[in-house]
């Protein structure tokens, strides 16, 4: 069913009014679709055209790395389901250091939190728009509340690490943290080794738009929260399910099921439930068929992000006419440490763990590794990237 209620577009770099209109929203109020710096007008007048479903508080309009655009709508229920879970689950309200981009769920998410909470939002801003670690410890010092909160993504945890590592001040201010939260993909035993090691108190967030953010901490549902695994898929159930895509009704009915008088989102995540903890391993749709073998190129990631000077490498799906398809991987220049472990090395710890067709074909570097708004690898340009490297290094050789 449609809605009445309009939608209008906030500027995120307007934080009083962004505060505001999801104060509202939350009271029934108009929907609020957050404008990043830069957006599109045509894409954003798009947006406000389509029939909102009826409850929407929050319209969040994310590409992911397919580049493929698409618009949650999220209710206001949904929203507060989840600020409350999270509050629950982390020891109850608190205040909320905002160094995530507020027009994605996740900054999004700790707005609504410190709405629900009562809390006022303290915001990292580094140079340039840039995640500056000093800046966040700035930012964090200046807190009042007794219980404080941040949410990262792991490239950023691992530079506030390698600061708090330096200075014990740093560290310090990082310990009166009650919780961060990191998200948005895998997080390396080597970081959580680094922030246990510090006395940090972290704690891994599994969730997307669809779920109104993190839905499930260390392995384990938040709120009414239910998961499953169906055919090697994670599927989840909730009060925090968005109400589906704007203008794309046959998307909707495909991501989002009803079984047994129950609606769930089918994650298109590849898990294991080991225990009644969640295991995400990857995506389904990034894997490659090497010799016959279904190989996840997150699992890749995963064994080669554990060596030093590899800490942020994408896998790759690449060509080969013996085996059909085999990885292969991708690091910035700036990750190729004198302390790195040699490619050939990385091959070896990849056969021993995940088996001969998985082992990485190749490995190139490019001066920086592209990213989404979120923070994760922004997959789409770097296949652009490999395939300009690729024509140029061709057209070089026709010319030698």
């Amino acid at each position: 069913m449609s809605s009445s209620t309009p939608l209008r577009a906030v500027p995120t770099d307007d934080r009083a009014w962004l505060l505001a209109a999801l104060a509202d929203a939350l009271s029934d109020g108009p929907a609020v679709l957050p404008l990043a710096p830069g957006a599109d007008p045509a894409d954003v007048d798009e947006v406000l055209q389509l029939p909102l479903p009826a409850g929407t508080a929050l319209v969040i309009r994310t590409s992911g790395s397919s580049g493929v655009p698409k618009s949650v709508a999220i209710s206001a229920e949904a929203l507060r389901a989840g600020a409350v879970a999270t509050h629950e689950a982390l020891g109850g309200p608190g205040q909320w250091l905002v160094a995530l981009p507020v027009h994605l769920i996740a900054g999004a998410q700790m707005l609504i939190r410190s709405l629900v909470a009562g809390t006022d939002p303290v915001f990292c801003d580094g140079p340039d728009g840039r995640f500056d670690p000093e800046v966040f410890v700035q930012r964090a010092e200046s807190m009042d509340a007794e219980r404080r909160y941040a949410s990262l993504v792991p490239v950023q945890l691992a530079r506030v690490l390698d600061l708090a590592e330096q200075d014990r001040g740093a560290a310090d201010t990082l310990r009166r943290f009650a919780a961060i939260l990191v998200g948005g993909q895998g997080v390396s035993l080597e970081s959580r080794r680094r922030a246990h090691a510090l006395g940090l108190e972290l704690r891994r967030s599994y969730g997307m738009t669809e779920t109104s953010g993190g839905c499930v901490y260390d392995g384990v549902e938040i709120g009414d929260t239910r998961v499953r695994i169906r055919e090697g898929e994670v599927q989840i159930a909730g009060a925090v399910l968005a109400e589906g895509y704007l203008g794309d009704a046959a998307l909707t009915d495909a991501a989002f099921i009803e079984d047994r008088g129950a609606r769930w989102y089918r994650t298109g995540d590849a898990g294991e439930l080991l225990g009644g903890m969640l295991t995400v391993t990857g995506r389904l749709d990034r894997v490659v068929i090497s010799g016959g073998i279904n190989v996840s190129l997150d699992e890749v990631e995963r064994v080669v992000r554990e060596h030093d000077g590899w800490g942020e490498a994408v896998a790759v799906p690449v060509a080969d006419a013996e085996w059909g398809e085999r990885p292969g991987l991708v690091r910035a220049i700036a990750d190729g440490t004198d302390e790195s472990v040699g490619f050939a090395d990385l091959q070896e710890r990849v056969r021993g763990e995940l088996g001969v067709a998985a082992v990485p074909a190749w490995a190139t570097e490019i001066d920086e590794m592209p990213r989404l708004a979120n923070g994760k690898p922004d997959l789409q340009r770097v296949r652009e990237r490999i395939t300009m490297l690729r024509d140029s290094f061709r057209q070089s050789a026709r010319h030698s």
